[in-house]
């Protein structure tokens, strides 16, 4: 083991979305972004499919100070177009000098009192972001090296992000467990790994099952349903575990989806933290306009795709499912497949394997040859392997959800912020508005309030979300996402009425354009 002098003030752990706009956001400060693999991306590099696309126009998936070069395209972009941008703007903004590949973090020690450490009045004990001296010591593997590098920085910012690397899967008692399957068992990250010619090789002709129903899971039946056409194909069988509404696409009846969710008229029907009480009885008037608006949407996606055909329609509105950011945008072929008898569908909160695939609650057996497990990721896990204790057992609250101030800042935690972990329509929106607001912390240009102020305000967010989804464990922000962009604003000193006029400020979508930059120091 090495010790290395370094002279960087600030670590960046993470090289997706969140690492490039911290990088960017923080290069006065000269960080140093360690990226495990071989090159940037995160997500969009190591869980995408061969189909796999973004959910959303470009314009609404691009840095504020960096425009797609074809935004008016209105195709949404493929992953690799994706990595293509991302790349570019590293590139441009001269990020490399920054980013040490294939360089993973294993270990990080706290330098600072332990004594004292996340349980003090202010946050980092004197409400400082950097403090002078270095308050973390990370260890980091190189390469094929076994060997750790330990380097020392006054501020962390982790951005591992929610998905990849550590996949979530179904736990079950001895005897119904992949043990006794005599077929293959993959995660849908394990399928990402593997190229064009040997997905198809891996599902032509084979009975699949995949377990699971949102995005990853739609992608991936598609493939294998594309994979298996002809006469010796297969049908790929998606067992339902949870419903949820999924949307053809940013229309509804005519009108543009933003309409509904994305401006400060249709975010003023939602409830959202620190409202007060005049702003809490007008909500609960507009309680019918609200629940309108939801069956609007449900009426439309009744009417557009076969739900009720295939038993697909979710009991639970639509609301729910947007508030918890799992809409799903489906591949134009997915119910063309369905109907071709490629793509069929089963409902089961529970299941478990026998020898020749699965068995589902009702005591229906799906023979198989492969199980995909479209089962999601242990996000927060990635965090506490490696962070030290008492810290790894605060990454969560009592209600599951990690205790963000700002979505950025763990009021127990010191000396260290945390990007990618909150969500939204446009989580790159979302990150780099984050990177901006802490940038402007470690400028010192506003003050955290202390550290039980910041953790009233975190819980109150959370029982905000619990009264609006039943999936608010996800913590997702889009049905208040403005008026979260408004506190960061007023912190940072900006003015939080980004637009012209009044009338664009009610009915315009906000998006990146709007959060250009006011000060450039």
């Amino acid at each position: 083991m090495v010790n290395l002098n370094n002279r960087s003030r600030v670590a960046i752990i993470g090289g997706g979305i969140s690492g490039l706009a911290a990088a960017k956001q923080l290069a006065w400060l000269n960080p140093t972004v360690f990226e495990a693999t071989t090159s940037v991306g995160g997500v969009w590099r190591h869980c995408s499919y061969r189909s796999t696309r973004l959910q959303t126009p470009r314009p609404d998936y691009e840095f504020s100070d960096f425009p797609w070069p074809d935004r008016t395209d209105p195709t949404f972009p493929t992953y690799k177009e994706i990595l293509d941008y991302l790349e570019s703007y590293a590139t441009h903004f001269d990020l490399w000098r920054f980013i040490r590949l294939e360089s993973k973090v294993v270990e990080i020690k706290y330098l600072g009192d332990e004594k004292k450490a996340g349980f003090t009045e202010l946050w980092s004990s004197n409400g400082q972001a950097l403090n002078g001296q270095p308050m973390w010591e990370i260890g980091v593997v190189t390469g094929q090296s076994e060997m750790i590098e330990w380097y020392k920085f006054e501020f962390v910012v982790m951005c591992l992000g929610k998905y990849g690397d550590v996949p979530k899967m179904p736990v079950f008692p001895f005897g119904r467990g992949p043990e006794v399957f005599e077929g293959k068992v993959m995660h849908t990250l394990d399928y990402c790994k593997l190229n064009e010619e040997e997905t198809k090789e891996l599902m032509k002709g084979k009975k699949v099952v995949i377990i699971g129903y949102k995005k990853s899971a739609i992608d991936l039946a598609v493939e294998c349903a594309e994979t298996n056409q002809g006469s010796d194909g297969q049908p790929c069988t998606m067992v339902i575990r949870t419903l949820h509404w999924v949307v053809p696409s940013y229309s509804i009846w005519g009108l543009p989806f933003y309409l509904f969710y994305s401006t400060r008229s249709s975010q003023f029907l939602h409830e959202r933290p620190s409202q007060g009480l005049f702003r809490s009885l007008i909500c609960n008037l507009l309680t019918p306009l609200r629940t309108g608006v939801s069956k609007f949407i449900e009426s439309y996606l009744s009417w557009k795709l076969p739900l009720e055909k295939y038993g697909l329609k979710p009991d639970h509105p639509f609301h729910e499912d947007y508030a918890s950011c799992q809409m799903a945008i489906l591949p134009e072929s997915f119910f063309s497949e369905a109907d071709a008898g490629r793509i069929q569908f089963e409902k089961s909160s529970k299941w478990w394997f026998w020898e020749k695939g699965v068995v589902l609650e009702d005591g229906t057996k799906l023979e198989a040859d492969i199980v995909f497990c479209a089962t999601g990721f242990e996000g927060k896990e990635k965090l506490r392997t490696v962070l030290p204790k008492p810290y790894d057992g605060l990454i969560e609250n009592n209600s599951g959800i990690m205790p963000l101030y700002r979505g950025t800042i763990h009021p127990l935690i010191p000396n260290m912020a945390f990007v990618g972990y909150i969500e939204s329509v446009s989580n790159l929106h979302t990150s780099e508005l984050r990177c901006r607001w802490l940038a402007s912390l470690l400028k010192k240009h506003f003050k955290l309030p202390g550290v039980v102020d910041m953790l009233k305000e975190v819980n109150i967010e959370t029982e905000v979300m619990r009264r609006t989804t039943r999936f608010y464990k996800r913590h997702c922000i889009s049905t208040y996402s403005i008026r979260h962009s408004d506190d960061m604003c007023r912190e940072m000193g900006w003015e939080k009425w980004r637009k012209g006029n009044w009338f664009s400020e009610a009915f315009s979508p906000y998006n990146n354009q709007d959060y250009i930059d006011e000060k450039k120091d």
